[in-house]
């Protein structure tokens, strides 16, 4: 098993595959792990934002939260979470590729 000191070792993975196999052969410094748990806690602040949503769609969100047993608002903050590290993945993806078609 291979241990990595530094948060900058992890690449994005392409798939979850990959993802799988760096994990099944790294774990990340035990210092590494207690320095992200210090910087979580006083980075854990939030900022107040405001959404218009269609009252229909807020019902819906609501309803499907409920049936996962979660706050809609964390739900909501988990998708837009989850898109924006798919997106980020994209550009590097679309980066990549456009520096091998011009190397």
């Amino acid at each position: 098993m291979n241990t990595f000191s530094n948060w900058d070792e992890v690449p994005l993975f392409d798939n979850e595959q990959a993802e799988a196999a760096f994990w099944a052969e790294n774990r990340p410094d035990l210092r590494l792990m207690e320095s992200a748990v210090v910087a979580g806690s006083e980075l854990s602040e939030s900022v107040t934002i405001t959404l218009r949503i269609d009252p229909r769609m807020l019902a819906r969100i609501k309803r499907l939260a409920r049936s996962r047993y979660l706050n809609y608002q964390s739900m909501i903050k988990q998708w837009l979470s989850e898109r924006m590290e798919e997106e980020l993945r994209g550009i590097n993806f679309r980066g990549n590729e456009h520096r091998n078609l011009h190397s």
